[in-house]
């Protein structure tokens, strides 16, 4: 299946050859060379796929994917270095992208890792999301960790469950049926009072004003519906 990829690479030779591995392999490849454009086309359009050089001008790799997934925007992402530091590789995952490799590379493992990206996208629609941030609120899924305002806040596992699959699906109006499924595993309505309640918990805990919610919205007799 052809994908949409964005390689966003300063070194015009690279950028070529990449660009070239790619398209024989069916994807459609658009190309920028610097951080600000890069940033600017990621946020702004619909790719499958983006390749993120780390230096770059005007705006680092590490900068153009934090600013990324502050944005709430979880396109996957594989970021390319000449660093072979440890350290670097650790910032650039914490900062939210999905795999990390270095140059030089085989064009091979470049193909295998642009795969297997694509392959876990097409599995479940988007990668699984690590880390999000929308208005003051901060949650990292991996840690269970959530902070508004710089201030850490508790949260239950189950909370924490039903958050990440309503953003997860952000836009859309999500049945509670579905929510009773995916995220208790339920196969009937029975329990659906316990839907009401967890999302009552999180509005008290993400919202300013949880009886005027900004976030988490109820769509009477259909479900709920997360805005960032």
């Amino acid at each position: 299946m052809s994908s949409r990829i964005l390689l966003v690479e300063d070194e015009p030779g690279l950028q070529l050859t990449v660009s070239d591995l790619l398209a024989t392999e069916g994807h459609h490849v658009e190309t920028a060379s610097d951080g600000e454009l890069g940033l600017s086309r990621a946020a702004g359009e619909d790719f499958d796929l983006v390749i993120l050089d780390v230096m770059l001008p005007k705006k680092t790799g590490f900068d153009v994917c934090r600013e990324l997934r502050e944005k709430g925007i979880d396109t996957a992402i594989l970021m390319l270095t000449a660093r072979t530091q440890v350290a670097d590789r650790v910032v650039g995952l914490k900062f939210g992208a999905d795999d990390y490799l270095s140059k030089p590379f085989d064009p091979a493992e470049l193909l295998a890792r642009v795969e297997a990206l694509l392959r876990r996208i097409q599995k479940d629609n988007r990668i699984p999301l690590k880390t999000f941030q929308f208005g003051e609120i901060q949650v990292d899924f991996e840690r269970a960790e959530l902070f508004k305002r710089g201030q850490q806040v508790s949260i239950a596992g189950k909370e924490l469950q039903l958050l990440r699959y309503l953003i997860h699906h952000r836009g859309r109006v999500v049945p509670r049926e579905e929510l009773l499924q995916n995220v208790w595993e339920y196969s009937s309505d029975i329990a659906s009072r316990t839907i009401d309640v967890h999302v009552a918990w999180l509005r008290q805990k993400l919202e300013d004003n949880p009886q005027n919610p900004k976030h988490i919205h109820t769509i009477r007799g259909k479900g709920y519906r997360f805005s960032p």
